[in-house]
């Protein structure tokens, strides 16, 4: 049985973040490859759309100079013929603080040929946001997780609330 291009794919995307070593993966990445890593773009220099295998790269090499992949788990990987979709639970190690950095992400790629060209990843910012912080944030009430989870709304006290102006 053939390896599944996203196998090869995930270890040469290891190996570019963590060794800085980019010959690997340029080599899986088709010219006209588009990406986007959803993500707090006013904080950190990888998140936001590109287009082109050396924009990619690009970005590969600012996520390498800012984190190291120390460890991930997947939560769930559903394969297919040239497209995978993968939940991720992430340990990055922050290279100029040695702060370890937990996070999830949803991972959505297609490859032709063997090679990636398109790639969706949306990061769990909040969390991000609030280890990079150092604190949690102070979430407006109406933000707050409810307790409510099966009305579809938001809760009746809040709702009273937004309707009458206060």
């Amino acid at each position: 049985m053939v390896e599944h291009c996203f196998w090869r794919f995930s270890r040469a995307l290891r190996r570019a973040v963590n060794d800085r070593y980019v010959n690997e993966i340029e080599s899986l990445i088709a010219e006209e490859v588009s990406w986007a890593l959803y993500g707090p773009i006013d904080m950190f220099p990888f998140p936001g759309a590109r287009q082109g295998r050396q924009a990619v790269l690009d970005v590969i090499g600012r996520l390498s100079e800012n984190v190291q992949i120390r460890n991930f788990e997947r939560e769930r990987t559903i394969l297919g013929i040239d497209s995978d979709a993968s939940m991720l639970r992430c340990c990055l190690m922050a290279r100029t603080s040695d702060t370890p950095i937990a996070l999830r992400v949803a991972q959505f790629a297609h490859f032709e040929a063997g090679r990636l060209v398109d790639m969706r990843v949306l990061i769990d910012t909040l969390d991000l946001v609030e280890q990079s912080l150092g604190r949690t944030i102070d979430l407006p009430m109406i933000c707050r997780p409810r307790h409510d989870y099966g009305c579809g709304g938001p809760a009746k006290n809040q709702r009273e609330s937004v309707g009458s102006g206060v």
